[in-house]
């Protein structure tokens, strides 16, 4: 299928589903930036065949994922991340880092996960501050990537999570103990 048809289906609502998991082995720079953008469509299927296309790819399109990092919309800069952990891309730990300062809540979650899920001990510094974030879901997966990276947390990160919910702050303080 030429380019301009791929395109053209990838920026048809009706057709995106169809398209996407065709194209897990592209490596086209132009399509897969495409297909990163679609991590804004509001349809949550298309996101998540979106997440497997990109997931799926056996060719290196770090670069590519690099740049929806950059993305002004955060949906695209947090979903990214996800690709990004999920491939074991370790060459994007210094931009991951850089988005546990992101304007948005979602983004600093998915940055926490992603070190997390990468076990980047060298994000310590980072992860202890995400427990004072001011977003509660960014606090649980800050917390959670410290105990993955089996690092301690003082009396002063304890006491700022006791601002969760009982139950979540029970389990996440059991991967501590």
């Amino acid at each position: 299928m030429e380019k301009a048809d791929i395109l053209k289906l990838l920026n048809d609502e009706d057709s995106r589903l169809d398209i996407l998991p065709k194209l897990t082995q592209t490596n086209d720079p132009e399509i897969i930036w495409e297909i990163i953008s679609l991590f804004d469509a509001e349809r949550i299927e298309i996101r998540g065949e979106v997440f497997s296309t990109l997931f799926l790819n056996e060719n290196d399109i770090l670069e590519q994922l690099l740049k929806g990092l950059k993305h002004e919309s955060k949906n695209v800069r947090g979903y990214t991340l996800l690709v990004i952990a999920n491939r074991n891309e370790k060459d994007a730990i210094k931009e991951i880092i850089e988005l546990t300062n992101d304007s948005s809540g979602l983004v600093r979650t998915c940055a926490y996960g992603a070190l997390g899920h990468l076990k980047v001990k060298e994000s310590s510094k980072e992860l202890h501050q995400g427990i004072f974030d001011s977003n509660l879901e960014a606090v649980k997966s800050a917390a959670y990537a410290l105990a993955r990276i089996k690092e301690k947390i003082s009396q002063e990160e304890i006491d700022s999570m006791k601002r969760l919910e009982r139950k979540d702050f029970e389990k996440i303080f059991k991967f501590f103990n």
